[in-house]
């Protein structure tokens, strides 16, 4: 079953892999972060949209009639339970990072952002369905 979703899902597994690793080690001093406001949130935003993202791409790949319930579990729900606990884990389980409601708040705007380009690609993959069949 786990080498099934290695197969199925790899991109998903790596990238929630590589988030909640770069979440919890310290993070060096960049100069651009002291020129760009909220760069750490638009961080946030871009990490949980791209792995949202990845979720419904390799999700709607690989099932031809999406199962609603189960895609919004694992490609909205479950990004959003992940960023709260890895913020969780951040306040309570190291020394180098903090846990933030508005990393939190981020997290969930970058899944949403996933979500509509989601389901864009949904969209994108019936019309061309479509176009095969007629």
């Amino acid at each position: 079953m786990i080498k099934d979703y290695l197969h199925r899902y790899p991109f998903t597994l790596l990238a929630a892999a590589a988030i909640t690793v770069a979440s919890l080690v310290p993070v060096p001093e960049v100069k651009l972060a002291e020129d760009v406001p909220l760069v750490d949130k638009w961080v946030h935003m871009i990490m949980y949209g791209a792995l949202t993202l990845i979720i419904w791409v390799e999700y709607l790949r690989q099932h031809r009639t999406p199962k609603w319930g189960r895609l919004i579990l694992l490609g909205v729900i479950a990004p959003i339970a992940m960023s709260g606990i890895i913020e969780l884990m951040q306040a309570y389980l190291t020394t180098c990072r903090s846990g933030e409601w508005l990393d939190f708040i981020a997290n969930t705007i970058g899944v949403a952002f996933g979500t509509i380009l989601g389901l864009c690609f949904h969209a994108f993959l019936r019309h061309k369905d479509k176009g095969r069949r007629s």
